[in-house]
């Protein structure tokens, strides 16, 4: 009989979480989780876009607070991409991907640049982040997943 799919149980994240962003040199970050944000964004600021090897690259600064330390960050650019801000404007926004570490789990997002400075937190995980991944928000609670685990080094 052939053996069928163990499913794990669901992670039950709160509204906020201590987060990671390894790729980009961000060990410890609060983020919003956001289901009604399609997608994610870090906040951001002096973002240049440039080449390198003849892809697309982009260099942003990511701004000293909130739990970030301030710090230069270049990564290759994903795309460009038109999405609503919070007051539901287009804007046009750089994307990249990098890995996303929450609780014990980690995997590959995709995260847009964005002005943040008039937010509370510098950082939103939309749900594109968090679908396919077993994860339950419970919308009362914070903090539930606990600081992020890196488990490749488990």
């Amino acid at each position: 009989m052939p053996k069928l799919p163990v499913k794990r149980a669901p992670l039950v994240i709160g509204w906020r979480e201590r987060i990671a962003l390894p790729d980009l040199g961000i060990p410890l970050a609060v983020a919003k989780i956001d289901t009604g944000a399609r997608s994610s964004a870090l906040h951001a600021s002096r973002i240049r876009q440039f080449e390198r090897d003849g892809a697309q690259w982009v260099r942003f600064h990511v701004p000293h607070g909130s739990g970030l330390k301030a710090r230069d960050i270049e990564a290759p650019l994903v795309e460009t991409r038109a999405v609503k801000n919070t007051s539901g404007i287009p804007e046009e926004r750089l994307v990249i991907e990098t890995t996303l570490h929450l609780g014990a789990r980690r995997w590959r997002i995709e995260m847009t640049l964005a002005d943040r400075s008039n937010m509370s937190l510098p950082l939103i995980l939309g749900r594109t982040a968090i679908r396919r991944h077993g994860i339950l928000v419970d919308a009362g609670r914070s903090w539930l997943a606990g600081h992020p685990i890196d488990t490749s080094r488990v």
